[in-house]
């Protein structure tokens, strides 16, 4: 089906009635690649994930782009008794980590770009651990999607919000004014894992890819040269992190995280 939107509703409206004119007020902007997301149709927008404050520098850019911005959020987020509900009304899929229940975010987002949206998804799984902020390994939630679907894949790049909100803390610096850099690369070609749709190591592989060409924009919007190996963090790590990044994003604003 081809769509450029679903029907926003009033709690997306309210959203984007209060963050876009902030966002335009307090930040500057470094968009790039614009055209290379696609007007109509579902797509699958696969982003870095480094600070509480970038969803909602990726969700500005694809809003700027006349698509509506589906994201994929960790329950903690929904559990907040104002928040919550208002983000799911907003069309918002919750992710139950660690339970039966988990599959249903990847179902729900795989149903959203057959329809013909555009669903915004962290393959890294949570904020990067990287000590330097590059993107870690991800995890195959995103491949199973555009392997599933074959929608357009588009990586993307942002840098700048960590200025606004440095990792793992809720303490503002808007001033002076912080550039939000976004950039879209061209779609990924994934015709090589085209017959190859429930294949555990084609996902593995599509999903290097989505980390290598992420990784490819960011190094263009930094112009620095990432580590030659991509951090992998301790499981202890992982599970301390997103403890604390479910608990802040529930009074912060929804981001894009589904895992295996």
């Amino acid at each position: 089906m081809s769509r450029r939107n679903p029907r926003r509703g009033l709690p997306f409206f309210a959203i984007e009635a209060i963050a876009r004119p902030v966002l335009a007020l307090l930040t500057k902007r470094d968009w790039r690649g614009r055209e290379n997301l696609p007007k109509t149709g579902g797509v699958l927008v696969i982003a870095n994930h480094y600070s509480f404050f970038d969803p909602l520098a990726v969700g500005h850019y694809v809003l700027a782009n006349g698509r509506t911005p589906r994201f994929t959020a960790k329950s903690g987020v929904f559990k907040h008794p104002l928040l919550g509900k208002w983000f799911q009304a907003a069309g918002q899929i919750p992710v139950h980590r660690g339970t039966r229940d988990a599959v249903k975010a990847l179902l729900a987002a795989q149903d959203a770009v057959k329809r013909g949206e555009v669903v915004v998804f962290y393959p890294e799984g949570t904020m990067t651990k990287d000590p330097d902020l590059w993107p870690m390994a991800g995890r195959t939630g995103a491949a199973r999607i555009a392997l599933r679907t074959g929608v357009p894949v588009i990586p993307v790049a942002q840098w700048g919000a960590q200025e606004i909100l440095a990792p793992y803390t809720t303490k503002f610096n808007f001033f002076p004014r912080k550039t939000l850099h976004v950039v879209a690369g061209p779609p990924l070609d994934l015709s090589p894992w085209a017959d190859r749709t429930r294949d555990r190591i084609a996902e593995q592989e599509v999903t290097e890819l989505m980390m290598a060409e992420i990784t490819k924009l960011l190094e263009g919007l930094r112009g620095e040269t990432a580590p030659a190996v991509r951090y992998v963090p301790p499981a202890k790590e992982v599970e301390a992190a997103e403890e604390t990044e479910a608990g802040a994003e529930a009074v912060k604003t929804p981001a894009a995280e589904v895992g295996e």
